[in-house]
């Protein structure tokens, strides 16, 4: 399967989860690293674009085509078992619970979310500590910049 992940240029060499850990996140609270990707370029380039502001659109992001070996199992989170407010911002902690609980079982290493950005749409979040995680890898990643039509 490939996934997708957007990425600034000089944090795209390397999977690493750390930048996720330093804030908290939908699926993630502060300190747990963890990997976001997304199912298609389109909700990558989504699940950017809600966090920027038309001033400070940065014009060095990456687009990072991600191979995650069919021999990978998956866990899938179905969105009618998340609480109520799961989608909601600012990000509630039963969601982060959720992540944290993932990253810190490591019965897994790719865990399948709902998007909040694009209902119906799934993100992939990735366990850099799971043993599978080494069969994962970055095949691809080119220039993208943001269409301004998004920002007015």
């Amino acid at each position: 399967m490939k996934v997708f992940r957007l990425s600034r240029k000089k944090y795209s060499n390397e999977l690493s989860g750390k930048g996720a850990s330093l804030s908290a996140n939908r699926w993630n609270s502060k300190g747990t690293e963890i990997i976001y990707c997304a199912s298609s370029r389109a909700l990558a380039m989504a699940e950017v674009a809600v966090h920027l502001n038309l001033a400070l659109i940065p014009n060095d992001y990456l687009m990072l085509e991600i191979h995650i070996p069919d021999t990978i199992e998956i866990e899938k989170i179905d969105p009618g078992d998340l609480p109520s407010g799961w989608d909601l911002f600012p990000h509630i902690s039963p969601t982060q619970k959720i992540g944290d609980d993932f990253m810190r079982q490591n019965n897994y290493c790719v865990l399948s979310v709902p998007s909040a950005v694009v209902k119906g749409d799934v993100n992939y979040l990735l366990n850099p500590f799971h043993k599978d995680f080494k069969l994962i890898e970055i095949v691809n990643s080119y220039g993208f910049s943001f269409d301004q039509r998004l920002f007015k």
